[in-house]
């Protein structure tokens, strides 16, 4: 990870009527203004995927899977545990659950000190468009959330604000972005404080392209011309161009990626790949699986342990549907191993699941999948196919960006792609299926995404405690305290948008 060193110093003026008081209590080496620009390299630090991400979304898409209950629960037992639903909220606005700042109150601090200043334009700008990132998520998890009043407690005074439309949300999003992109100028002061690109005003536009393509695709079912245009406008302006151009985190042994935590800590006994994935790479002989997945002979230790089976077709991945107590009679049981956990295939820790391994937030190989999909729909004028293979290919590069040992050899590339040819008649379910690897660990997208599209199709997880009547868990819910503290505003969303349940479908999400 490139070196990251954020001061945040603020000095307390103290005021008294004492002669000199103020002068002689005052740190000469203290700053009295922050950049704001560590305000956005913080905000961008602080959108995190949270390790709660796995409980919930990648559990929902049969990715990943735990059979244990407790603080794990979520899809994988179908209940409402608010504790693990609540995480993306607390994280993206007030950071209270991980003790940092959540980045909408920091880029909300950042635009109001930028927007006046003619010489920090770029600044921004990027603030604009990484406001838009994280809204969407915020949006595609709970459907109406607080926006235009959102992050400006300290601003306004309002401690309550209310929770904005969904549609309307997602609309002012598109404007942003456009309005962001279009303020970029690379003859402005370069942000070399900016984590992502070091203030690269070209990458920083695509970025912008590819975040309104994501948007548009969102209303493919709902709003099939609106889906167009912006995906036509995306296209024409230029997304992201290469792995080069992908949005991620670089973790270190310092600042350490809490995905990895995870794997390797307390739970690394706990949590398994889902059997729908392992059988999905299996089936299609993935190179990517012996990448992601291994065997541990002893899921509690460490990876250096000495058995570890990375073979191919060993891999088994855990079925939904079972918890710790039922799991003994799943057909293909591997069995109990005596130091702790079950010998079904978990998260490489030398590769996906390392300490100090990358988080991705936008990729160019999900970029070239939506444009796939756009073209098979008639929407662009490009070669689905080619935009497809482009979007496979990306991805498996990749993964060498975990780890040297995760490399794939362009001969496996090439093989795969000669096997698995993209077919027009099976166009949205091959690109959106593959969306769903390329997804991997990235749960919220990967959730969003099969939510509109549909694929891969998966069975529905039939654990006899679940708590929803229906096949698959839609949304999740809001905090438990937002119905006491901001009852109003709270109580006004849901009436709007339909029960405060994991059911409740968001706008975008048709039958």
């Amino acid at each position: 990870m490139k070196k990251i060193l954020i001061l945040l110093a603020m000095a307390a003026g103290l005021s008294s009527c004492d002669k000199d008081f103020e002068s002689i209590n005052t740190n000469p080496t203290q700053s009295t203004n922050i950049d704001p620009v560590y305000l956005f390299s913080n905000a961008q630090l602080n959108t995190t995927l949270a390790s709660q991400t796995m409980f919930y979304e990648a559990a929902i898409v049969q990715q990943v899977n735990t059979p244990f209950g407790g603080v794990n629960t979520g899809a994988n037992l179908n209940q409402d545990y608010r504790d693990n639903s609540r995480v993306n909220w607390l994280y993206l606005y007030s950071g209270t659950n991980n003790g940092n700042n959540g980045p909408i109150k920091l880029l909300t601090a950042v635009l109001d000190q930028t927007k006046a200043d003619s010489s920090r334009t770029n600044l921004y700008h990027m603030s604009r468009i990484w406001r838009a990132y994280v809204f969407q998520v915020l949006v595609d998890s709970y459907g109406d959330v607080p926006y235009f009043d959102a992050g400006k407690a300290y601003l306004s005074g309002n401690k309550l604000p209310k929770y904005d439309p969904q549609a309307e949300i997602y609309a002012d999003l598109a404007k942003e972005l456009e309005g962001a992109i279009a303020g970029l100028n690379a003859a402005k002061r370069i942000e070399t404080g900016d984590l992502f690109y070091q203030g690269n005003v070209a990458k920083w536009k695509r970025l912008g392209y590819s975040l309104l393509l994501r948007i548009g695709m969102r209303y493919s079912k709902t709003d099939p011309a609106k889906a167009q245009a912006l995906a036509q406008k995306a296209y024409q302006g230029g997304v992201l161009q290469s792995n080069d151009d992908n949005v991620r985190i670089q973790y270190s042994s310092i600042y350490t990626n809490p995905l990895g935590n995870l794997w390797n800590n307390t739970e690394k006994a706990n949590l398994y790949v889902g059997a729908p994935f392992v059988s999905y790479l299996k089936a299609t002989n993935d190179p990517r699986l012996t990448v992601i997945a291994v065997r541990y002979g002893e899921p509690s230790k460490n990876p250096e342990q000495t058995t570890v089976d990375r073979t191919f077709a060993n891999q088994i991945g855990m079925p939904f549907g079972y918890d710790d107590g039922s799991i003994g009679t799943a057909p293909n049981f591997p069995g109990k191993v005596a130091s702790g956990g079950w010998n079904y295939s978990q998260i490489n820790r030398r590769t996906v699941g390392k300490v100090d391994g990358p988080t991705y937030y936008v990729t160019y190989a999900q970029t070239q999948l939506l444009l796939a999909e756009a073209a098979q729909r008639g929407w662009i004028q490009a070669s689905a196919a080619d935009l497809y293979k482009a979007g496979v290919a990306a991805h498996m590069n990749q993964m060498k960006d975990y780890d040297a040992s995760a490399t794939i050899p362009q001969t496996a590339i090439d093989e795969y792609l000669a096997a698995q040819p993209y077919t027009a008649a099976r166009g949205l379910e091959q690109i959106n299926s593959q969306y769903w690897v390329a997804s991997f660990l990235n749960g919220p997208e990967a959730f969003a995404n099969w939510r509109r599209s549909g694929f891969p199709v998966l069975a529905p997880n039939k654990y006899p405690g679940r708590t929803i009547a229906g096949d698959f868990i839609r949304r999740l819910t809001y905090p438990i305290l937002e119905q006491s503290v901001n009852a109003e505003n709270y109580n006004a969303a849901v009436s709007r948008q339909g029960p405060d349940d994991l059911e409740t479908r968001v706008f975008w999400d048709k039958p």
